[in-house]
């Protein structure tokens, strides 16, 4: 019998993937941490018109969100492929505030034109590669057999 991973207790990770995971979970923190602070209304360009809160909550509970998946990518190196999975899923949550940036229009953090808006929609394919690439969530997901 051959034993299984389990998304609670992955085996250690090589060096790059576990560099990646950190700078990872450094960048969410940081960007959580701007969304409570000095960046709200950078976020708030980025909550769709027809989203039904208002941007405010939004923005403070995705910062909260934010900080705490950065927060397991750093300190969380058994769970880690469920926290890739759950930043990758995280990743893809999101992503339907910067199509929203871009088909109204709206400005924030330096994207002013549509075309700036249009290249960083592709950006988020990266990102949902660095989450699962780095914690090893594919990987090392649980198989059936």
């Amino acid at each position: 019998m051959t034993s299984r991973t389990s998304l609670l207790d992955a085996p250690p990770t090589s060096r790059p993937r576990t560099l990646a995971r950190w700078l990872l979970g450094g960048v969410l923190v940081f960007a959580g941490v701007s969304h409570l602070t000095f960046a709200r209304e950078e976020f708030s360009a980025q909550v769709p018109g027809w989203f039904p809160v208002d941007d405010g909550p939004v923005v403070v509970a995705s910062g909260v969100v934010e900080i705490s998946l950065g927060a397991a990518l750093l300190g969380w190196a058994r769970g880690r492929v469920s926290v890739g999975l759950v930043v990758a899923a995280f990743f893809v949550a999101i992503f339907p505030g910067n199509l929203a940036q871009y088909l109204e229009g709206n400005d924030g953090f330096g994207l002013d034109t549509d075309r700036k808006r249009l290249v960083r929609l592709f950006f988020q394919p990266l990102l949902v590669a660095w989450a699962l690439w780095a914690t090893g969530a594919w990987r090392d997901r649980p198989r059936r057999r």
